[in-house]
């Protein structure tokens, strides 16, 4: 882990099953870390710090609000629907392999605030 910065990459860029659809997600191959199902956009809180995998929650990551920031681009909020955390995750737009449904941002940002 590079001094100042939290996100620990090593080991955590995996293809998993998204919890929430079943879908099977592939890992990103632009040098981050996916973190989040490309099609309904839910994640599992797995986390204390981002990319540290120390969370013992393992609730549903809820997506519930679409946020741009100038710096990230697009960034997903997650509300754990076990523990209330919540969390922002940058969005996957760019990836060539399988991006972020963008149907499913809209659908996202469209909600009420949180």
């Amino acid at each position: 882990m590079t001094a100042g910065r939290r996100f620990t990459v090593q080991g955590t860029n995996s293809a998993f099953t998204c919890a929430h659809c079943g879908a099977e997600v592939a890992p990103l191959r632009n040098g981050s870390v996916r973190n989040h199902c490309p099609h309904c956009l839910h994640s599992l809180h797995v986390d204390v710090l981002p990319g540290d995998r120390a969370s013992t929650c393992h609730g549903l990551l809820v997506p519930v609000a679409v946020e741009q920031s100038g710096k990230k681009g697009w960034v997903l909020v997650h509300r754990c629907a076990r523990c209330g955390h919540v969390g922002r995750n940058r969005a996957a737009l760019d990836d060539p392999a399988q991006p972020d449904d963008w149907d499913a941002l809209v659908a996202v940002s469209a909600r009420p605030p949180i």
